[in-house]
């Protein structure tokens, strides 16, 4: 069994790796803590419980930082940056409103309490949003970077970012806190940018094959993976959308998910007029910077695809 905590800001794809997390028989959630990020916290926060309780999942959830670590709100407003389109992150997503109430230990406490914990060192942090408590927690106790053996997260682009440019939303949020955690001495850093999460979308047949399993979370999984799908969908392609942040989860399962890796070191811009939030990959042989991170460039879709109907089916 694998122990982790995720810190999530719960829209359609962290709900998704939520399932997985709480599901999949190698692995155990220990708790899940929210930022601010695709919605608002209220929204993440409620949206995690609403996720948790469908399935009968008896996780701490524990709410976090509301804001960025500095900026008082993002590089652009969440309401202008989704004015366009409103509804590729609905607020609250299509579930029952939730039942279990939010825990009362703040997410940085809970974050500082697990890891500086000596019984908890075998525990995986895995982040798929904003690393906003990340970066707060970090700087509340400093010995808690050594305190956490590895960290798995979603974030950042080599080749092309989907908020702008240069720049994949999560790092772009919060490019103060990104900065933060890969200047910090975490033990082992994974990222799964968009450049491995782009390599193995999911199509509609993938939802047939959920709906069959019938489960809470298969049937939820679907109905989620079909809204992306139609926000992702460009004439002329096969339909299809990355979920992004169960690629995290996946790996904790099956590391041969990745087939494509490079071991680089990594900083996130955080000034750039047209670069802000990008994450840099220096890729040069010669390159004097510490070697901080590992990079996953590609992923196998059909082991991401069995890992999760795997989870799925420990519903029934």
């Amino acid at each position: 069994m694998t122990r982790l905590v995720l810190d999530c800001d719960t829209g359609t794809d962290d709900a998704i790796a939520i399932f997985v997390a709480a599901l999949h028989p190698e692995l155990e959630l220990m708790a899940v803590s929210t930022v601010n990020g695709n919605v608002a916290l209220e929204n993440t926060t409620e949206n995690t419980l609403r996720v948790l309780d469908l399935i009968g999942a008896k996780v701490p959830v524990h709410a976090g930082a509301s804001r960025p670590l500095v900026r008082p709100d993002f590089p652009i407003p969440r309401d202008i940056l989704n004015a366009g389109n409103p509804e590729f992150q609905v607020a609250y997503l299509d579930l029952p409103p939730s039942r279990t109430p939010v825990h009362e230990t703040p997410a940085v406490r809970m974050l500082i309490d697990t890891f500086m914990d000596p019984a908890n060192a075998d525990i995986v942090l895995v982040a798929t949003g904003p690393l906003t408590n990340v970066a707060l927690a970090l700087a509340a106790e400093p010995r808690l970077a050594r305190k956490i053996s590895r960290l798995v997260l979603m974030g950042g682009a080599h080749l092309g970012g989907n908020v702008t440019a240069t720049a994949e939303f999560n790092f772009w949020v919060d490019p103060e806190a990104a900065r933060a955690v890969f200047s910090s001495d975490i033990g082992e850093i994974v990222v799964m940018p968009l450049d491995a999460t782009h390599s193995a979308p999911l199509i509609l047949a993938d939802c047939d094959a959920f709906d069959r399993l019938g489960t809470p979370a298969a049937t939820a999984c679907s109905r989620f993976l079909r809204h992306r799908i139609e926000q992702y969908h460009q004439e002329g392609d096969t339909p299809s959308a990355p979920v992004h942040d169960a690629l995290c989860i996946a790996y904790l399962v099956r590391e041969d998910v990745i087939t494509a890796w490079g071991h680089y070191p990594v900083s996130i811009e955080t000034a750039g007029e047209q670069t802000l939030g990008q994450m840099v990959v220096d890729t040069r042989p010669w390159a004097t910077a510490r070697v901080n991170a590992a990079i996953a460039y590609k992923a196998s879709v059909d082991i991401f695809r069995d890992v999760l109907m795997t989870a799925f089916k420990a519903t029934g």
